[in-house]
């Protein structure tokens, strides 16, 4: 007979046994205390018939064992399941509560603020797309509400779609594919007038001259383009890659016989810095009097080459003795930042150039250096109510640094920069004001919508040198401009010039003024005017001197300003 080894049982919370014993077969087990997610119990084998029948009917004890009923259990696993998911309730609603309790930080308020508007934008968007009486275009009414967007800022943010973006950068860069004529449309006629062909370009090679009709574009007449649009579909069909041909129908003066060339496109460089006229080699004269010596500049654009080009002018005009110096900015409606910069440290020694600042850019400040200073002569700077921007932190600069003195009339009043940012993987741009920017001596330089004509604002002429001119003035200026921006022809010199006059004389006053040394460049300098003694005190609106700054580093980011488009092909 088998002998029966009974161990003394322990009990778990449900009254579980625990310890070895002897099963009625005679197999020894152990039951874990793990085993209450088992169904049945570990001595199920050991009970008889009756106590199987109880085990489902009560939960009481029997023959000194507790008798788990399996439908207690499941309800006392229920009862269990729920506390807990009771009291993970009870605690997340006191979480919530005590978040209720603590007002939200403003960052969270804003982005809220900015999803909830961006949900307006959407729904709007979607209702018009899928409800309007009539089908819509998509991308047309995301670009008008950028537009829509951007009227709401200032006048100088813009949208740029795909389709004008080469157009953009063109008149950026001043650099495009063509042929290289300035073009007119001559309504009576229904042709394209040259005005005159750019010196070194494939039509002035192929000797179109000024006067010249273009009557035809690659088999095309030019009278059957779309009304209105002659002139921009010409420009259009005469620009192109550079390399490829393009053929043009020319009808010369005097004549009704069609002469067709054949033109190899090329990159056409506009030039921004122009002399007074061309000579006969077609090449731009840079001396307004050259008895007296006096040079003159007319800079029309800042772009990335118009540093390069003053620089090229006054090396040339200093090896042919110039004693002073005349820089036309009138009808220059601006352009790069850092074209601006660049021009006027040529003219400066030392001190502030110009500083920006904006609501999400640092301050910064640019500052003159005195290596590859034009200094040893006096200036004139001339501007008009459209010299803007770029034109208006040069004229600025030398005015607060009294290194030339302004002729003219009061400037645009255009204080802001814009950056050019890809939109669309640079499919698209969007042009958006980030800074504006501060003169030297600190005066307010941006005209405001309501800004007063007595406010501070633009470059104001000097005392005793304001000369405004009429309106006829101002269009027999262009007329007599645009003569004398052709090559070839001679200028009726009717148009007299009061602005220019003005800045001539005093430039003839100061060379016959006596002279005092300067002792900070070892050069003789005009006693009424000196470029580099008599500046403004050069602090910053913080009070801490310009020339303890460190110097700025160029941005590499592209910052312009208006700049329009000119009919050249």
């Amino acid at each position: 007979m088998p002998t029966e080894s009974v161990t003394p049982a322990c009990r778990c919370r449900f009254g579980r046994e625990t310890g070895p014993r002897m099963l009625p077969s005679g197999r020894t087990g152990r039951v874990a205390a793990s085993a209450v997610d088992s169904v049945l119990p570990p001595y199920w084998d050991a009970l008889t018939i009756d106590q199987r029948f109880a085990f489902f009917r009560s939960p009481w004890h029997r023959d000194g064992r507790m008798i788990f009923p399996l439908r207690c259990r499941w309800l006392l696993s229920g009862v269990v399941t729920c506390g807990a998911m009771l009291a993970s309730f009870s605690l997340l609603t006191a979480a919530e509560a005590t978040k209720e309790d603590k007002p939200a930080p403003p960052e969270k308020v804003v982005e809220e603020d900015y999803y909830e508007l961006m949900r307006v934008f959407v729904d709007t968007f979607q209702e018009i797309d899928q409800n309007y009486v009539k089908s819509v275009d998509r991308r047309k009414l995301v670009e008008a509400a950028v537009r829509g967007m951007l009227e709401e800022l200032d006048p100088y943010s813009d949208y740029i779609a795909p389709e004008d973006l080469d157009q953009f950068t063109e008149a950026i860069s001043q650099e495009f594919g063509g042929v290289g004529i300035r073009v007119n449309w001559d309504r009576q006629a229904r042709a394209i007038e040259v005005v005159t062909p750019m010196p070194g370009s494939p039509a002035y090679e192929a000797g179109i001259k000024a006067g010249d009709r273009l009557v035809e574009i690659n088999g095309k007449p030019v009278k059957d383009f779309p009304n209105g649009k002659e002139l921009e579909a010409s420009v259009e069909m005469l620009r192109g890659k550079p390399g490829e041909p393009v053929e043009v129908g020319i009808v010369h003066p005097q004549s009704k016989d069609v002469q067709k060339f054949t033109l190899k496109r090329e990159l056409i460089q506009l030039d921004t810095v122009m002399g007074y006229s061309y000579d006969k080699d077609g090449k731009w004269n840079l001396f307004l009097d050259p008895e007296e010596k006096i040079g003159y500049l007319r800079l029309t654009h800042f772009t990335s080459r118009s540093a390069a080009e003053v620089r090229e002018a006054l090396k040339s005009l200093k090896k042919q003795g110039m004693k002073g110096l005349i820089l036309d900015l009138r009808f220059n409606p601006g352009g790069l930042l850092e074209a601006a910069v660049d021009i006027s440290d040529m003219f400066v020694e030392k001190g502030l150039i110009v500083s920006t600042d904006g609501r999400n850019s640092a301050p910064r400040s640019w500052s003159a250096k005195s290596f590859g200073t034009f200094t040893g002569f006096p200036m004139a700077v001339i501007v008009n109510h459209y010299s803007a921007s770029a034109s208006e932190i040069v004229s600025a600069c030398l005015q607060d640094h009294h290194r030339a003195t302004v002729v003219g009339e009061r400037s645009w009043g255009k204080g802001s920069v814009q950056d050019v940012i890809n939109l669309e993987d640079g499919k698209a741009a969007l042009k958006l004001t980030t800074a504006s920017y501060h003169r030297p001596s600190g005066k307010n330089i941006h005209r405001f919508p309501d800004s007063k004509e007595s406010d501070e604002w633009g470059v104001t002429p000097d005392d005793g040198y304001k000369v405004e001119f009429s309106l006829e003035e101002a269009r027999k200026f262009q007329e007599d401009r645009m003569e004398r921006d052709i090559i070839g022809k001679t200028p009726s010199g009717t148009f007299v010039d009061r602005q220019l006059q003005a800045a001539k004389k005093y430039i003839e006053e100061q060379l016959k003024a006596p002279e005092k040394s300067d002792d900070s460049s070892g050069k003789a300098e005009p006693a009424a005017k000196k470029p580099t003694d008599d500046k403004p005190a050069e602090t910053s609106e913080s009070g801490k001197k310009e020339s303890d700054k460190p110097e700025a580093k160029k941005s590499s980011s592209l910052r312009l300003f208006q700049i329009p488009r000119r009919a050249v092909g």
